[in-house]
């Protein structure tokens, strides 16, 4: 086998990994239960307005597809997994929210260059493991002058800090796989998208969350519903002992972190338009 050829497999059965990563548990309660305020703010940053061709890269169950099809958006909403877009359907129906869904890896979209006045991400395109080849296809299928909006957690709030907590006990990644939370520093989308934008305009924001009421609510919550928590403890199951240090290390972050029955999870909230 060539080198390229081995590339290829490897490459496939990451991808194959992460589609199953993000079917286990119940990511759309995450996304409905917890994240919510997500899709929104999103939307709006994005200013989408009725008739704008839009495209949800990595959407998941449509956090940020739906609010933007009930804005009036021509939408549609990607994603890896099919299990995830199988429950986006059900929920954009239950919404009165008329919307396209489609199964695409963020590093390889299956859309024309320049099709979409709007490309945008919510918590999502950030865990695509090659953050170059991710950002060229957001850059590709947006049109000139059309918008880019990216909404991703930082490496130094809460979730980038859960991340950071779970490494040691994961495997390594694939040589050439990235860090996700490198997508909430501002310094690095801006490296990823290049010339190729300009008005480029990001802040850091905080979303609030009141849905776990002890630390320990947190930990069960995510040990039994988010993908990449459920994946880590899979790979601790032969494991007592390190199994116990996770525990102990996700209740530790949940108790520094919760104030008066609630946490605040921040992120980075980037828009900017296509280069003419």
């Amino acid at each position: 086998m060539t080198g390229t050829a081995q590339a290829r497999e490897v490459d496939r059965a990451l991808k194959a990994k992460h589609r199953s990563m993000w079917a286990l548990g119940d990511y759309p309660a995450v996304a409905r239960d917890v994240v919510a305020g997500l899709g929104p703010a999103l939307v709006e940053a994005c200013g989408i307005k009725d008739g704008d061709r839009v495209l949800d890269v990595a959407a998941g169950s449509g956090n940020a597809s739906i609010p933007a099809a009930l804005a009036g958006g021509d939408v549609v909403a990607s994603d890896l997994t099919p299990e995830l877009l199988d429950v986006g359907r059900s929920e954009a129906e239950a919404r009165g929210a008329a919307l396209s869904w489609r199964e695409a890896d963020a590093e390889d979209l299956p859309f024309e260059d320049a099709s979409f006045d709007t490309v945008m991400s919510c918590v999502g395109v950030m865990f695509a493991p090659h953050h170059q080849a991710a950002a060229d296809e957001l850059v590709r299928v947006c049109r000139p002058g059309g918008t880019i909006g990216l909404l991703n957690w930082t490496p130094e709030g809460y979730i980038g800090k859960m991340f950071a907590i779970m490494k040691p006990f994961a495997p390594a990644p694939p040589p050439g796989a990235q860090p996700p939370p490198l997508w909430g520093r501002e310094e690095h989308v801006r490296m990823l998208l290049g010339d190729r934008v300009t008005g480029v305009e990001a802040h850091r924001r905080s979303l609030r969350v009141d849905t776990f009421g002890e630390p320990e609510d947190f930990r069960a919550f995510f040990k039994s519903a988010y993908g990449p928590t459920i994946s880590v403890y899979r790979n601790l199951a032969d494991d007592p002992e390190r199994t116990a240090a996770l525990d102990a290390a996700l209740l530790d972050l949940a108790r520094g972190a919760l104030e008066d029955g609630a946490l605040d999870w921040e992120y980075l909230l980037l828009t900017a338009r296509r280069s003419t």
